[in-house]
């Protein structure tokens, strides 16, 4: 059964950091590439960061480029994704997605704030 979970959203002032993290199970890991999206209030869920099966090629979306790092552990099966310099824009649910095959699995969310 694939399983992900999403942590270590929360409450953070403008310019903080915040460690997100994706930890899988139920599929090979290490053979799936892995992205992170998120959504906020009233706007589509977009797609934030891909990384690849190796974590050898990663791409970000322009909005959060130079500020927001994907990575992952592919020995402990998770995925992370590392928010630094935050904006109240950044404020979103954030889900991580893999693809086994041809189904799409998705994490319930975390929660992440930025406000003052």
């Amino acid at each position: 059964q694939v399983q992900l979970g999403e942590f270590g959203g929360g409450l953070v002032q403008p310019g903080g950091s915040l460690r997100l993290s994706c930890a899988a199970s139920g599929f090979p890991f290490k053979n799936v590439n892995m992205r992170w999206f998120r959504q906020a209030p009233g706007k589509e869920r977009e797609l934030v960061a891909f990384i690849s099966s190796s974590g050898g090629r990663t791409v970000h979306a322009g909005s959060v480029k130079r500020r927001f790092t994907i990575s992952r552990d592919n020995a402990k099966n998770t995925a992370y994704l590392q928010l630094n310099s935050l904006k109240p824009e950044d404020t979103a649910v954030y889900y991580c997605k893999a693809t086994v095959g041809q189904l799409s699995y998705w994490g319930q969310g975390t929660q992440v704030i930025v406000s003052s």
